[in-house]
């Protein structure tokens, strides 16, 4: 490291105290240093695919007052900054080497210090910060890239995606929910969409389901919406609405991953069209209309300078007690499998049929349950595996199915208010009749082989 980003990661602490309380007094900078990705090619969505979002190499800036500097000048490639909740650490994906792979290291701001967080021959990107002095990543393996939560000590590893797509973490929400962004239909689909999930695995979700256009780059603001990129266009989700809310920008190209100052304006990513590198500019919406225009704050010929990330503490998210149980597999409650958002069904389903997959990519059939006249059912299926659901008529043949992939964690009871009814359905206030008739549920952790004998279902990990 040379000596000049030396003093300037020994200066970031003085500069925090000083610039958070007063403005430089020019329009276009922000109040406090924040750390930049520049690169000569980007493509935002090469992860989703499997491929490389920086081609070409990248180098981390530390911009302020409008001026940049590399901020690990030993590293051959460097990017997907991170800030610590209390601004003294910087996680970031690098390489020492530009033949190395993808590792998660960190920096601490007082001393300069770098540490290797990961190991291995294979990429680690896209590094968060999880409470308890824990983390999260894309991890590249035979499967494509999965994501990971981890200790700082490279140890006590957990995988929190279980299919054989690609997924990226996008952003640690306040409730301590990971925002993560993967194809959709999950684990089959190639339009990007933006997912939720604990931090143990469990409980994964689409965070809205009015699907239809790419949407990704996401990240959470104060007020608690999601900001998040179409390409050419920014919207969000807010509480009070179960659809994506557009959000009036100038007409651009978006890269994604927003961010918000203390006074309420964003950073963002942007460039006119294709041909044009990306540059930062500031959108000052706290203190004009939402058509204000955007204000340049930094730009370098033929380099795209994407991810700004503030160099200020932030709210810690709440941390996440897991709930599951020490089993192989899980339970799962459907309270209406005749409600979809797809519209509902006006006729019970017989039965429903699980699906899984095996090590070859193939569907594997795991067996059927009775659905109740009230559409409940409740089945015990395999845990940490791709899954799906068939819904079958009284002659065996599909009324509806899902074309997507999703998973329950080992040890998860996981209760569903129909098949992709979205986050609007609420249940009714009524005891399903599957639990009047029994408690216990219907076992398709196994399948039949032939001769008629069961066996255990293999696992895709």
């Amino acid at each position: 490291m040379t000596r000049a980003s030396r003093a300037a990661l020994a200066a970031i602490p003085i500069l925090l105290i000083l610039l958070c309380g007063f403005s430089t007094g020019t329009a276009n900078v922000p109040s406090v240093p924040f750390v930049v990705t520049s690169t000569p090619k980007y493509d935002p969505l090469a992860a989703l695919h499997g491929g490389d979002r920086f081609p070409k190499g990248a180098q981390l800036l530390l911009v302020r007052d409008g001026k940049a500097e590399p901020l690990l000048a030993d590293f051959a490639a460097s990017a997907d900054a991170s800030v610590s909740f209390d601004a003294k650490n910087i996680l970031f994906a690098g390489k020492k080497a530009a033949a190395d792979p993808w590792q998660v290291w960190e920096v601490t701001l007082a001393d300069h210090s770098v540490r290797q967080v990961t190991t291995g021959s294979a990429d680690a990107v896209r590094p968060l910060y999880l409470p308890g002095r824990r983390l999260v990543f894309a991890h590249r393996g035979a499967r494509g890239f999965q994501i990971i939560a981890a200790g700082f000590d490279d140890k006590d590893e957990l995988p929190l995606t279980y299919m054989s797509a690609n997924a990226l973490p996008a952003d640690v929400l306040a409730d301590g929910r990971i925002l993560f962004e993967a194809g959709y239909p999950l684990g089959s689909g190639a339009t990007p969409e933006l997912f939720l999930v604990y931090s143990d695995g469990s409980g994964v979700e689409s965070y809205r389901c009015d699907h239809g256009s790419s949407r990704w780059g996401g990240r959470q603001l104060a007020s608690g919406d999601v900001v998040f990129s179409h390409g050419a266009s920014l919207a969000r989700f807010t509480s009070p609405l179960a659809h994506e809310d557009r959000i009036a920008v100038p007409r651009a190209d978006y890269a994604g991953g927003v961010t918000e100052t203390a006074e309420g304006d964003w950073l963002i990513s942007t460039r006119p069209s294709s041909a044009a590198p990306f540059a930062v500019k500031l959108w000052k919406r706290a203190n004009g209309p939402a058509s204000a225009p955007m204000t340049e704050v930094l730009s370098r010929p033929g380099e795209n300078l994407v991810e700004p990330v503030l160099l200020a503490p932030r709210a810690r998210p709440k941390q996440h007690p897991s709930a599951l149980h020490d089993w192989n597999y899980a339970n799962l409650l459907t309270l209406d499998a005749r409600q979809s958002r797809e519209g509902d069904l006006k006729s019970v389903p017989a039965s429903i049929r699980l699906e899984t997959m095996d090590n070859a990519g193939r569907t594997v059939p795991m067996g059927t349950s009775p659905v109740e006249s009230d559409g409940s059912f409740f089945v015990k299926v395999p845990g940490d595996r791709p899954i799906r659901f068939v819904l079958l008529d009284s002659k065996g043949a599909a009324v509806r199915q899902e074309h997507g992939w999703f998973w329950i964690r080992r040890g998860e009871q996981r209760i569903c208010v129909g098949c992709h009814t979205g986050p609007e359905r609420a249940s009714e206030n009524n005891v399903p009749a599957v639990l009047l008739r029994s408690t216990i549920p219907t076992d398709l952790t196994s399948v039949k082989a032939p001769g008629g004998s069961e066996s255990a279902a293999k696992g895709n990990r």
